[in-house]
């Protein structure tokens, strides 16, 4: 039973102590305690009653109550919790083995020292940016106690990053339609490699709007036979042809694609372009230009993005065709989002969001661990960090209209055509 006892003059001037916030931690970590000791208890009691019928010859219950277990420290989300675990003498056998039937609880494990939530943030954390050493000194204070957080705890949990990724890169793809796709190749550096690890990144949209990781795997130098064997290998465990792709003009992806999947349309990234654009340009010219090329891919329409693009060249072509070489020579595949609901412009005429925000804790997590030792542990923790920031991931704007970009429906100027439709035969008098 806490006891709580006020002293007036513990309290600081602005009416908090160090001793008031440890008391407020130790009244938390009681009721953990008792809401824990008495779930226990009720299930326990809940396992007994569902056997209380059974009966060995001498009419004696098998499933009885015996005591307690020893008590044993588990550090939760409110902190280190001592618990003392009820115990049950299950003296039934198992028909089909002979063995004998013993009680697991479902609410705390036989010898689990942490809990699944525990478990689960200590290699986020990690992924996050607090080294190994550092784990039992920041969360001690936390959580109570520096038990199961050594380094060597740390890293047996991020052990299974590497069976998630391979699971991953495995499953089966037939029962997800991805009607977008964002592509890119993301550079991470690793510790024991001279090379960089290129990861070929996709993320989709769902026919419901929902925006998910397709693959995420380790290519070389962007090539399109990495992205082709990639394709290769999502078609072969079920996946459809999207009806589009976005990705910055350079990949080896478009190469890729087309002989993987030649009826998928093409959509480039106008992140990457305003880049290469402003590369070919002085400084100078940079604040026009952004404006200028803003007002095309802005448009209401393709018309007018048509038109913006003409005016782009007719203001830069005489003192930096290169420049203007670049969009003019992609112009269709950059305008192709205009064929597209409206509503999804904003999310298919770049991969920056889907695809490089996410990547900027990929690349800030290896460059605090100095990359990750190996190019496997690299796939391994991206793969993490991605599946961890797809939970905050939001669908695309009117996710309803995806379904009908993927039923063939026709947009004009970003408003879906309705078909007339089909007027009645008549039959002569």
């Amino acid at each position: 039973m806490l006891k709580v006892v006020h002293d007036a003059g513990s309290a600081n001037a602005n009416g908090a102590s160090t001793g008031n916030a440890s008391l407020l931690d130790e009244i938390v970590r009681d009721g953990a305690r008792q809401t824990l000791a008495a779930a226990l208890q009720a299930e326990v009691a809940g396992y007994i009653e569902a056997h209380r019928h059974e009966v060995d010859e001498d009419g004696h219950r098998r499933v009885v109550r015996n005591g307690y277990h020893a008590e044993r420290e588990v550090t939760t989300a409110a902190g280190a919790v001592a618990v003392r675990q009820p115990r049950v003498n299950d003296k039934r056998t198992n028909p089909a083995t002979g063995k004998q039937v013993r009680f697991a609880s479902s609410i705390l494990p036989a010898w689990a020292r942490k809990s699944p939530q525990v478990s689960q943030v200590l290699p986020l954390l990690y992924l996050h940016g607090l080294s190994t050493s550092d784990f039992a000194p920041a969360l001690q204070q936390f959580l109570g106690t520096a038990d199961g957080l050594s380094a060597a705890t740390i890293t047996r949990l991020t052990e299974q990053w590497r069976d998630d990724a391979r699971a991953f890169s495995n499953r089966s793809l037939a029962e997800a339609d991805y009607v977008y796709l964002w592509v890119d190749g993301v550079h991470l550096k690793v510790r024991l490699d001279q090379d960089k690890v290129c990861l070929l990144v996709m993320i989709g949209v769902r026919a419901d709007g929902r925006k998910e990781l397709v693959a995420l795997a380790d290519g070389f130098r962007e090539s399109s036979e990495s992205w082709a064997d990639l394709l290769r290998d999502c078609r072969r465990r079920g996946m459809r042809a999207p009806v589009l792709a976005v990705g910055d003009g350079a990949l080896g992806f478009w190469k890729a694609v087309r002989d993987v999947f030649p009826e998928t349309k093409e959509q480039r990234c106008w992140w990457h372009k305003i880049g290469n654009v402003l590369a070919a340009l002085p400084k100078p010219a940079h604040p026009g230009a952004k404006k200028a090329m803003a007002q095309i891919y802005n448009a209401e329409n393709k018309a007018e993005a048509i038109k913006a693009a003409k005016a782009f060249a007719n203001d830069y072509g005489a003192k930096w065709p290169k420049a203007v070489a670049k969009i003019s020579d992609d112009l269709d595949v950059l305008l192709a989002s205009y064929d597209y609901p409206a509503e999804h412009r904003v999310h298919l005429r770049t991969t920056t969001n889907p695809i490089e925000s996410t990547f900027a804790t990929v690349r800030l997590r290896t460059r605090v661990t100095k990359g990750p030792g190996s190019r496997a542990a690299g796939v391994a923790m991206a793969f993490k960090l991605i599946e961890s920031a797809q939970a905050r991931w939001r669908a695309v704007n009117a996710p309803h209209l995806v379904a009908l970009v993927r039923a063939g429906a026709e947009f004009k100027h970003g408003k879906l055509v309705e078909r007339p439709d089909e007027q009645p035969e008549t039959t002569a008098a």
